[in-house]
């Protein structure tokens, strides 16, 4: 019995769909080539100045640098509060669990700028405006709910018999926790890790409003980069920029399918 096979007509529109997804980013690359000192394809020769400029420039660099560093901390600020939430919800398996699920999941359902002017209010009272703590507040707080989703998943496929049964034979709750649900459910937080850097990694509203000179991540570079000139070197960091995210999400989908197997 053979399975379902697309039509032609199928087969066209999706990778149609494909290549109108892909294309706006591909032509990144070769403009990010150019030897030309604006944003264009290359008129005389491919060359690679632009990336040796970003690595050289201490503005990128330390740009880099930063985005590195809050997208670190942050994503595990967000692991651990979003995994200790979404087994704190599993547990309780109350209706008021589901209410507390449904309002981790605002900071990514709201419009990205009502929650930044309510976050540059909060920050002003607290003197975290501008601060790398603030930062790594805002995107730990943010890249949360990716860890929920991921970690509830894994959790609605856990088997509640092993924990009835390192239960049984004397094991303590975080005895439990420790060496049976977490292994268990260690795919999810992953995958809701990379999200969660993938989110601070490429944010930029949120910064826009709670940081100014102090605290200058990547995109925030590329931002005010555009605002003043048209500089290629961007386009070299959107290829870095798109080229990080790729590979964590190829991460991810490795991991998925160890976990299938």
């Amino acid at each position: 019995m053979g399975g379902y096979r697309p039509g032609l007509l199928n087969g066209a529109v999706a990778w149609a769909t494909v290549i109108y997804l892909i294309l706006p980013i591909t032509i990144i690359l070769p403009v990010s080539l150019t030897d030309q000192r604006f944003l264009s394809l290359p008129q005389q020769e491919i060359s690679g100045q632009h990336y040796l400029r970003l690595l050289t420039t201490p503005a990128w660099t330390n740009a880099i640098l930063q985005s590195a560093w809050i997208a670190t901390i942050s994503t595990a600020l967000a692991v651990v509060l979003g995994t200790l939430c979404a087994i704190g919800c599993w547990r309780l398996s109350r209706r008021s669990t589901d209410l507390v699920r449904a309002l981790m999941l605002l900071p990514i359902i709201i419009p990205s700028i009502a929650y930044a002017i309510g976050l540059y209010r909060y920050f002003a009272t607290l003197g975290l405006l501008d601060s790398f703590l603030g930062v790594v507040i805002a995107h730990g707080v943010t890249g949360m709910p990716y860890v929920v989703i991921t970690v509830s998943t894994a959790l609605a496929a856990f088997d509640t018999r092993l924990e009835s049964a390192a239960r049984g034979m004397g094991a303590s709750l975080p005895q439990t926790l420790r060496w049976v649900i977490l292994p268990r459910i260690a795919p999810g937080i992953v995958s809701g890790a990379i999200f969660a850097f993938i989110h601070s990694w490429d944010e930029l509203v949120v910064v826009l409003f709670i940081a100014s000179r102090r605290v200058f991540t990547l995109p925030r570079k590329i931002w005010d980069g555009i605002n003043e000139n048209l500089d290629p070197a961007m386009a070299a960091v959107a290829v870095l920029l798109v080229g990080m995210t790729v590979l964590l999400l190829l991460l991810d989908l490795m991991l998925r399918r160890r976990r299938e197997e």
